[in-house]
């Protein structure tokens, strides 16, 4: 079952704000607010979607700070009533409505905090997700670092060896490092090229919509905010209030999958359903290796494109100042002139001439 992920993580005391009550915004005033949100996806050039935990719900997989959350509940000696193992869970409708928009290049990445795999098992590439706290279907090599796709979850969490060996092939020659698992315990170091990926792109981003998060884990809850530096807008759609709600330029208090079939409708799209033909886990021959890797080379790709935005803006920032400057210095020169006027014409109050009058009359003096 699903709570066992919870199970296997060691103790831990600070799990962050519980059973925070949920908010449900009008149907009128939800609609009001896709329409937004769609009008800024077709306007934004790089959208990048941050899921927590709500975005599974739906599929029987309980969230954790919720008012029937795996954490919330726990404080007070139950567990949740819904709790589907993660073989059985299937992706839901923003699972999937993700994937299509991915498709149709109308998001550009993903970052995730679930560990539930159901991302990978719409079909999204690699290339476009990045999984901060692991993936309960994937292995890691301990020597070459390589992650390859499992047909089952794994039994274990808090990156255990599987009793599994690496399936990479180095110079006609199977590596000889042995699996674990890519699940995170408490205070563990995020995976580096995931964490490297997601900061660049939410860096990028001119939109960064969360769904289903409140963001209170660090850094991940931290990453939506990176846009905001180089005038970019946050979106967040959650039931409860989250740590960034003062800094978002919109909130969507609703389920996940309502404000996304909206969405979709509104960019006259529909949500394909779940196919197991496009899930790696359940599509894999005997004989068949599916790695699941981000490249050097895309990091180094998306590394070059961030240094030249910070490159850009800084050389905004720049310009900036130095017309505050010479406004300044401008406005100074034009108080000198207006004081020997004032000697002049003793009689006219020069300050309260219209400015083009002003201009005419320094310009004369």
């Amino acid at each position: 079952m699903s709570c066992n992920y919870a199970e296997g993580l060691s103790e831990y005391e600070d799990k962050g704000v519980l059973g925070l009550p949920e908010k449900f915004e009008a149907t009128d005033k939800v609609g009001e607010k896709c329409l937004l949100l769609s009008k800024w996806i077709k306007e934004a050039k790089h959208v990048v979607v941050h899921t927590g935990a709500g975005i599974s719900t739906a599929s029987g997989i309980p969230d954790f700070r919720g008012p029937n959350g795996v954490w919330t509940l726990e404080k007070q000696g139950l567990k949740p009533e819904i709790n589907v193992s993660f073989n059985e869970a299937i992706p839901t409708k923003t699972h999937m409505a993700l994937k299509h928009l991915v498709e149709k290049e109308l998001v550009h990445y993903i970052i995730s905090q679930n560990i539930d795999g159901l991302h990978l098992r719409t079909g999204l590439p690699r290339t476009h997700l990045a999984e901060l706290h692991g993936n309960m279907f994937i292995g890691q090599c301990d020597t070459c670092d390589s992650q390859f796709v499992r047909t089952t979850a794994t039994s274990t969490v808090g990156q255990k060896y599987l009793g599994e060996f690496c399936k990479r092939e180095v110079r006609g020659r199977s590596c000889r490092g042995k699996l674990k698992d890519t699940i995170l315990d408490w205070e563990a170091d995020l995976p580096e090229n995931d964490l490297e990926m997601s900061d660049y792109h939410s860096s990028l981003a001119d939109l960064n919509i969360c769904l289903g998060t409140t963001l209170q884990i660090v850094p991940s809850g931290n990453l939506p905010l990176r846009c905001k530096k180089y005038g970019g807008k946050l979106v967040i759609v959650n039931l409860q209030s989250t740590k960034h709600d003062k800094k978002a330029d919109l909130i969507i208090n609703s389920y996940v999958d309502v404000v996304l079939e909206q969405v979709m409708k509104n960019l006259n799209l529909e949500i394909p359903e779940y196919c197991k033909l496009s899930d790696p886990t359940k599509n894999q021959l005997p004989i068949s290796v599916v790695e699941w890797n981000i490249s050097k080379s895309q990091i180094k790709i998306l590394r070059k494109k961030f240094e030249a935005k910070q490159k850009d803006f800084r050389e905004k920032k720049k310009l900036e100042a130095k017309d505050i400057k010479c406004n300044g210095v401008k406005r100074k020169r034009l108080l000198e002139k207006s004081s020997v006027l004032k000697k002049i014409n003793k009689n006219i109050d020069v300050e309260d001439l219209p400015l083009e009058e002003r201009l005419r009359m320094y310009k004369n003096s």
